[in-house]
């Protein structure tokens, strides 16, 4: 009869644990100021580098995106073998320093070269911060412990925009990145002195006595090693059936698809809030930079927390409420959102702001730990690089420059159509019956700030054009929550069924 290894006990006490949450999430802070900070000084940089809305949108999203999410996978892989404490900590010592040298960019060609430097070095954060919290913490808390280092996002998020702000008005926007990218060197080492590598699966609760035939060729440690084809050939097999498990199961489909739109919305507007408050209202970024800090510090972050707590314990019912919390969040933020972008009063506006990032953001949690729970423990790391690989690319990749691209598109049309016309009606017009929008706007007011020696009645005409197309720019995208809303609706339907399917092929109880 076989020998029966018995399950290990818990090697971490839970105060470790938490100080070793909180190290991640301070990393995962770190990440998204350097990700962010393009959309709080954006205007600035737009004005002193002469770039158009769509360039600026490519900066915050698709020049970072591109090899963000592609490398994710590889260096996901190497994180299923070796530390993923060491690959965290040389990654944010590569995307520290390059979001430093975008200080130095002289044109738009340098600074899309160095912001995909940064999308390079952040590409080794997240999925190995997400298979170790998935084994520091067990499957019924992980959706918690998970909205907790994404409460890095609106963290990152606020003091971006608020230290960002503060520095690009009274010292410049170069300093704000030399002053947000140093620090990162100083984090990497706090990881290293703080996070011990746990061992593969140490939470899992097994759902019989572990057995020596139960261990994987990761931890067989007499396991030959593998030619160069067979390794190629293990490593697809790998990506193939954790694409299959996320990409084909229809509740795993549908929540990546909810967080995907969600987040479409969320980097596509997000890039344009603060150019809209300062464009529409003449405020100065330092201000702003405090509104929208203050606004994602409080609900954001709200929002990230509630979201994994509340699915953490409503999951006692039904695991379902993992799909239907996100679903409720995205419908009822999207019409908050469209009311506080159609005020004319900035601070009704900022009030308005503090409503739906408590309920736009209660998907992160929820998603992230259902994707955790979809897999094996050895898989995790590319679970999660997969996950961004799809979001990221259409999300990141293609939500600043889409709203960027709609926003020149609304300042063309509306530039060589003037007179007030309904949203509705523009996008008709400019898509479905093609009436061109011309260049007349990009040509008279690059960058839109009047071209010199234009007619006096042009040089009045840019900026209100700029405002009203930002606007609408922004009300499009809004619309996005709601689709996402409508896939978390329909992981809902199978989710319970989906989730006991994959514990069950795992050997591991229920989650």
């Amino acid at each position: 009869m076989a020998d029966v290894k018995a399950a290990p006990g818990p090697l971490f006490s839970e105060s470790y644990k938490r100080a070793v949450l909180t190290t991640l999430t301070l990393v995962y802070t770190l990440n998204f100021i350097d990700r962010t900070i393009v959309g709080i000084i954006g205007q600035p940089m737009k004005e002193s580098l002469g770039i158009t809305d769509n360039q600026l949108g490519l900066l915050g999203g698709l020049a970072f995106a591109a090899l963000y999410t592609v490398l994710g996978v590889p260096i996901a892989r190497l994180a299923e073998r070796w530390s993923r404490v060491n690959i965290m900590a040389v990654c944010i010592t590569l995307w520290s320093g390059f979001t430093a040298l975008c200080g130095l960019a002289p044109n738009f060609a340098a600074m899309l070269a160095f912001r995909v430097g940064v999308g390079i070095g952040e590409a080794g954060c997240s999925p190995p911060a997400h298979s170790l919290i998935s084994d520091y913490y067990e499957p019924q808390r992980r959706a918690s412990a998970l909205a907790v280092y994404a409460f890095g996002i609106p963290l990152g998020g606020m003091l971006g925009a608020i230290f960002g702000g503060l520095i690009a008005q009274f010292v410049g926007w170069r300093a704000a990145f030399f002053i947000v990218g140093i620090p990162g060197v100083l984090v990497a080492l706090a990881l290293k002195l703080v996070v011990k590598e746990p061992p593969r699966g140490h939470s899992e609760t097994p759902a019989h006595p572990v057995l020596p035939e139960d261990v994987t060729p990761e931890e067989d440690a007499a396991a030959p090693p593998r030619s160069f084809a067979q390794e190629i050939a293990y490593e697809a097999h790998e990506l193939g059936a954790v694409g299959a498990r996320i990409f084909g199961t229809w509740s795993f489909l549908n929540m990546t698809l909810g967080v995907t739109l969600a987040s479409f919305a969320g980097y596509g507007a997000g890039a344009f809030s603060s150019p809209y408050f300062i464009r529409s209202f003449g405020l100065g970024l330092a201000l702003v930079g405090v509104l929208f800090g203050i606004i994602g510090g409080i609900s954001s972050g709200s929002g990230t927390l509630f979201g994994g707590f509340v699915t953490d314990w409503l999951r006692r019912r039904s695991t379902a409420w993992y799909a239907i919390v996100p679903g409720i969040g995205l419908a009822i933020a999207a019409p908050i959102y469209m009311a506080a972008f159609t005020r004319t009063d900035w601070r009704v506006a900022a009030w308005i702001l503090l409503l739906p990032g408590i309920f736009q953001y209660t998907y992160l949690g929820p998603t992230f730990g259902v994707i955790q729970n979809a897999v094996e423990t050895h898989r995790r790391a590319t679970a999660t690089a997969l996950l961004f690989l799809f979001l990221n690319l259409i999300a990141l990749g293609g939500g600043p420059p889409f709203t960027g691209w709609l926003i020149d598109q609304f300042a063309q049309f509306n530039f060589t159509h003037p007179g007030a016309h309904p949203i509705w009606s523009s996008l008709s017009r400019m898509f479905l019956h093609g009436e061109a929008a011309g260049t007349a706007f990009s040509d008279l007011c690059p960058g839109g700030v009047p071209k010199q020696g234009i007619a006096a009645a042009l040089t009045g005409a840019c900026k209100p054009t700029l405002v009203r197309a930002t606007q609408e720019g922004e009300l499009v995208t809004f619309f996005f929550y709601g689709w996402g809303a409508l896939h978390y609706f329909l992981a809902a339907l199978t989710l319970p069924r989906d989730l006991r399917r994959a514990a069950a092929e795992r050997g591991e109880a229920p989650a």
